[in-house]
């Protein structure tokens, strides 16, 4: 399982293909970096793909601090220096994409370009909090089992939901929300609800960028989506249909292909 210790942290990556450029994968919280395996098939051939499992979740190590955005972000850069990806292609989704744009906004020199998938730069609304602080309650306590159906009506859209040909990958992530740990979880979902925002720092993004979003999704609405897009001067903003919060899962082919078409007409410019 390869790992390397960065900002005081062990973090389990994958690196696969090969190519000129690096697309490095962030995932969303409770997630782990597996929910890019769709678009690093489809993109490995032609660029070198490095997709991470943040501190606390998944196979990367439980620590006992460091949950806040900014050192997430430190640890990516850390680990993007580590592996000799910079400048890099950054593809962040909800939690990744926190990160992300901290990294465009403090670390611009480690990036090539900026994929935000279904997430946001205010912080989390207030009536989200209290919510997602009982869930995340219940995780620390008693594992996900017992509100597997609400939290995957937040993390999935209704398409997804309800398409039997998805039985198989719904009760893969299923599967996987109920063997996370619970203290690396829950000091990680503490991190996103109470986070700060970044959007009156997003006119520092020079980086082009692409935003993506899944026009399902009730944890980060389109319409955030379309805040980011205004506020970040040239970017551009496609709307995955038939999509919840977590795009690259649920629509994998689309989200490829938008990141496809992005990074290729960026050779071109």
């Amino acid at each position: 399982m390869p790992t390397r210790v960065v900002n005081g942290a062990r973090i389990h990556y994958e690196d696969s293909g090969s190519g000129p450029d690096t697309i490095v994968f962030s995932h969303g919280l409770l997630m782990s970096g597996e929910m890019f395996s769709e678009q690093v098939k489809a993109l490995s051939d032609r660029y070198r793909c490095i997709s991470y499992d943040h501190r606390g979740q998944s196979r990367s190590e439980v620590t006992a601090s460091g949950y806040d955005m900014d050192t997430l972000a430190a640890d990516a850069a850390a680990l993007i220096r580590e592996l000799g990806a910079a400048p890099c292609h950054f593809a962040g989704l909800s939690m990744g994409g926190f990160v992300g744009m901290r990294l465009a906004i403090n670390d611009p020199e480690l990036l090539k370009s900026l994929i935000l998938m279904d997430t946001s730069a205010d912080p989390e609304p207030e009536q989200n909090k209290g919510p997602y602080r009982r869930l995340a309650f219940i995780g620390r306590w008693f594992g996900f089992r017992p509100v597997i159906k609400p939290l995957t009506n937040i993390m999935f859209g209704q398409t997804f939901l309800a398409d039997p040909a998805k039985e198989t990958v719904r009760n893969h992530w299923r599967k996987h929300l109920m063997s996370l740990d619970k203290v690396g979880t829950s000091r990680a979902a503490h991190g996103v609800i109470d986070r700060d925002g970044v959007y009156d720092q997003l006119g520092r993004i020079e980086t082009p960028t692409l935003v993506l979003v899944g026009d399902e999704d009730v944890a980060t609405v389109p319409a955030k989506a379309e805040r980011l897009h205004q506020a970040i001067e040239g970017s551009r903003l496609v709307i995955i249909p038939g999509a919840g919060h977590s795009s690259s899962i649920e629509q994998p082919a689309l989200v490829a292909r938008a990141i496809e078409d992005f990074l290729s007409e960026l050779v071109t410019q």
